[in-house]
Parts: structure tokens; C-alpha cells; sequence
């Protein structure tokens, strides 16, 4: 989309084909990107699952974790992305630039406690009671990516970037060269086919080393691309360097910081179960990381639609293009309930299959399939809230669904989720991590219904004087 030259005044809506359209052609790419870097975390689990049992257990628990820390701090800097969809829609090109320098300073700020997070995760473990012969290899599973944490917040910031200006098909690319090199190297790391280098084999470790070797990878493609191509020379990003400055920074934290808490909660309602159920036993947590996996494959078609949302509702508001906005927001609930109702019905018809690839061990194969129908019932609820979520943020409007994402995943979701794990009628004496799963559906639906009603009131308050942009709140 190009920048708007029209401001305030009444446009007609566009039509929902046209939207459609839109929608699709930035989407994909986002999807495809996603895939890939999916990818990389199935490859890991059939990696470490073919190496040993306790190894797949240690890296669900390790990545599980790290992807914790990596989401909360990858979702503060996506203030980036509405911020510079609003400064695009707005015609301002000249400001993207520098609002794009003080993302990349406050990736390099938010490095450091993250990196010692990782780097020291000896309490994290001890507090979740994770079993010391699981914790020994999650930890170092999580020292080894430490090393990575600066170039993925790097990285994501001119992700977040490249998305808001409407070019996400450099992001597709760079995933795949990422992948095809972490998929191999995490392979030989693992297995000791390095031997001869005399470094031996380092189990579930391997793939913690890998993931960092890519993360400076994927910075590297990233800053030639920037520095390189014409199509970013309107920006001036390279041009007039500024130093860190407090109001700029702030301003992206008042945004971000709500948007990284609702991403930690929405992803740790998820990954924090292995750490719940890790006193059933390893089979138990390798189970749930399989089909965790198979929910965060099937969650990338939403994420990408919802992300898409984001970015054009974030243009349309930033020309004060409503009609747009409101559009966007309809199209885009329609298309992506009727994917994830697809996606579901076909999880479900292939469930034996796609499960049998991996594990070879048949108690986790069986507890995996005991929670594949989980996955293929919420898909049409959670799709819903993860585009209302998205839109609002394009809206930039963070603070209550901050809120909202608390008590519907932390509440209901890892709350009910103990409740119905451990201390359900019948399950004192034989918890199933099926409880967790069952709440986590309660949760979507509870999400749904407040995310839409929120979006409905937002949306029904469109004018000149609103979004308010100095003020990050809800009507």
C-alpha cells in the first residue's frame, strides 16, 4: 500500500476483494517466514527425539524457556511495526528512519538482561522443579542460544520494520537460507559428526549451539539487505545516526512493553506446561512437545493474517482512513476463521501420521495423539482473538488487552490448567496433561468474546480525534 496523501477526510470503504488481495499478498510471504522458522524448532524436536528420550525432554523444557524470554523481549520491540505503519500511511517517510535507529538501540538494551537470563538459568529451573536429569541438559541447551539473543532482537526490529513498509518477502528469504543452514548444522552438532574436528557429539546441546550460529546469520543477510537495497534509501535510516534518546525509546516502551507482556503471556501459556508436567515424566513432557509443536505450526497461518491486519490497519489509521481500517478488520476475521476451520479438520484426518514422525517411542506417540483433537478444537476461537489482538495493536491500542491476555491464558489457561491437571474430580492420583489442554480451550473462547467486544468499541469510536497517539489506552 502506499502512503496516503488524503488525511481526516471521508473516504469510501474499499471493497472486500481489493482487501482481500492485499491481505493475501502480504500474508504469504509472513507465512512462509513463519514455516521456516517453525521449522527449526520441529527439526530440534525430531533431532533431539531420534538421539534420546531425555535429550527431547531437555530441549522442550530448554527451548520452552527460551523461547519465553526471546517472545517477551521480541514483542516489546514489535512497537516498531505499528509505529512505522502509522508514520507509511501518514506520508512521513522521513521520520521512519529514525524511529527505526531507536528500535535497533532499544534491541541492543534489552540484550543484556536477556542474554544473563539465559545465560544464568540454574533459579528458573530450580523453581519450576524441573528433574535434575532433564534441568542439566535444558540449561545448557539455553547457555548455548544465549549467545544469539542480541542478533534475534537485532534482527527482529528490522523484521518488524520491513513488515510495517509493506516488504515482507526479504523476511521470506532470509528464513529459508536460516533454515536450510540450522537444519544440517544442528543435525551434525547433535550427533557428532564433527568429530573429526574433535568436537564430539553434544546431544540436545547441539541444537542450542545451532540456534545461535543462525541468529548471527540471519542479522548479517539482514543489515547487507538494509545497507544494499535501493528501495530503503527514501528512509534515510543510514543517514543522520542519532544516539539513544529517552523520549523516542519511551514512547516505544509505553507501546511495546504491554505488546511483549500479552506475547510472553499468550506463548508461556503454552511452553510453562512443560514445566508443570514435568514431574509426570519425560514422556509426558516429550508428548506435549510434540503437539506443541503441531499448535504452533498451525497457529503460523493466523499469525501471519493477523500480522498482516496489523500493518494495513496500521496505515489506514495513520492516514486516518477508517472506512479502510474497519474493512480490513471484517475481511480479515472472515478469511483467517475459515483457514484455521480448514486447518483443523485436515490436522485431524491426518493426526497418526503426522505424530509418527516424531517420535519412535510409542509412549510419547500415545500421549501425543491423546491431545492431537485439542489442537483442531480451538482453532477457529484462537484465530479470532490472535486477529482482534493484531488489529488492536494496528490501532495502537496495547495497555487493556494486556489485561484481557492475562486473565484468559495465565488465569484460565495455566490456572484452570493445573487445577484440571492435578486436582480435578479423578485425577488426585492420575494427572493427565490432557487438563492443561482443556483449559487452554476454555481460555481462547473467553479471549475471543472480550478481544471482539473491545475491537467492536474501538472501532466504533474512529474519527479526527482518535487514536489518541500520545496516550496508549482503550475508550
Amino acid at each position: 500500500m502506499n502512503p496516503a496523501t488524503v488525511q481526516g477526510s471521508a473516504l469510501p470503504a474499499p471493497s472486500a476483494g481489493a482487501i482481500t488481495r492485499q491481505l493475501l499478498h502480504h500474508a504469504w510471504p509472513v507465512l512462509v517466514a513463519q514455516i521456516l522458522s517453525m521449522s527449526m524448532m520441529i527439526a530440534d524436536t525430531l533431532i533431539a527425539g531420534r538421539y534420546g528420550t531425555a535429550d527431547l525432554a531437555a530441549v522442550a523444557v530448554g527451548s520452552g524457556l527460551y523461547i519465553s524470554v526471546v517472545m517477551l523481549l521480541v514483542g516489546i520491540l514489535q512497537a516498531v511495526a505499528p509505529t512505522v505503519a502509522h508514520l507509511f500511511g501518514a506520508g512521513r517517510l522521513h521520520a521512519i528512519g529514525p524511529a527505526l535507529q531507536q528500535g535497533f538501540w532499544l534491541a541492543l538494551m534489552l540484550a543484556v538482561p536477556g542474554t544473563l537470563v539465559l545465560g544464568y538459568p540454574e533459579h528458573l529451573l530450580q523453581l519450576a522443579r524441573v528433574p535434575p536429569d532433564i534441568a542439566e541438559g535444558a540449561g545448557a541447551y539455553m547457555q548455548a542460544a544465549a549467545f544469539g539473543l542480541p542478533a534475534v532482537l537485532l534482527y527482529r526490529t528490522f523484521y518488524a520494520f520491513n513488515n510495517a513498509v509493506g516488504r515482507p518477502r526479504v523476511l521470506m528469504a532470509i528464513s529459508f537460507v536460516v533454515t536450510a543452514t540450522h537444519i544440517p548444522l544442528a543435525w551434525a552438532l547433535t550427533n557428532g559428526l564433527f568429530g573429526f574436528a574433535g568436537l564430539p557429539a553434544l546431544g540436545g546441546t547441539g541444537c542450542g549451539v545451532s540456534t545461535a550460529i543462525v541468529a548471527w546469520l540471519g542479522l548479517i543477510c539482514g543489515f547487507t539487505h538494509l545497507v544494499r537495497s535501493p528501495a530503503y534509501r527514501p528512509y534515510a535510516i543510514f543517514f543522520d545516526w542519532r544516539p539513544p534518546r529517552l523520549r523516542e525509546i519511551g514512547a516505544l516502551l509505553r507501546l511495546g512493553v504491554p505488546m511483549g507482556f500479552s506475547t510472553f503471556i499468550e506463548i508461556t501459556s503454552f511452553t510453562l506446561i512443560a514445566l508443570f508436567v514435568a514431574r509426570l515424566g519425560a514422556e509426558a513432557v516429550a508428548g506435549h512437545r510434540v503437539v506443541a509443536n503441531l499448535a504452533a505450526l498451525v497457529y503460523m497461518l493466523p499469525l501471519a493474517m493477523s500480522i498482516a491486519t496489523l500493518v494495513l490497519v496500521g496505515q489506514a489509521a495513520g492516514a486516518h482512513d477508517w472506512a479502510r481500517a474497519r474493512a480490513t478488520v471484517r475481511v480479515s476475521l472472515y478469511l483467517t476463521a475459515g483457514f484455521a476451520t480448514a486447518i483443523g479438520i485436515g490436522l485431524w484426518l491426518l493426526r497418526e501420521p503426522v505424530i509418527a514422525l516424531s517420535s519412535t517411542d510409542p509412549a510419547v506417540r500415545a500421549v501425543a495423539l491423546g491431545l492431537v483433537a485439542y489442537i483442531c478444537i480451538y482453532q477457529l476461537t484462537d484465530s479470532t482473538q490472535t486477529v482482534a489482538a493484531h488489529a488492536l495493536r494496528g490501532f495502537k491500542v496495547t495497555l487493556l488487552p494486556m489485561f484481557l491476555h492475562t486473565l484468559c491464558f495465565w488465569g484460565v489457561g495455566l490456572g484452570g490448567g493445573y487445577w484440571a491437571t492435578y486436582h480435578a474430580f479423578g485425577r488426585e492420583t492420575a494427572p493427565t496433561v490432557a487438563g492443561f489442554w482443556e483449559a487452554s480451550v476454555a481460555a481462547t473462547v473467553l479471549a475471543t468474546a472480550l478481544f471482539g467486544w473491545l475491537l467492536y468499541r474501538v472501532m466504533g469510536r474512529q474519527g479526527d480525534s482518535w487514536p489518541p497517539h500520545s496516550r496508549n489506552r482503550a475508550p
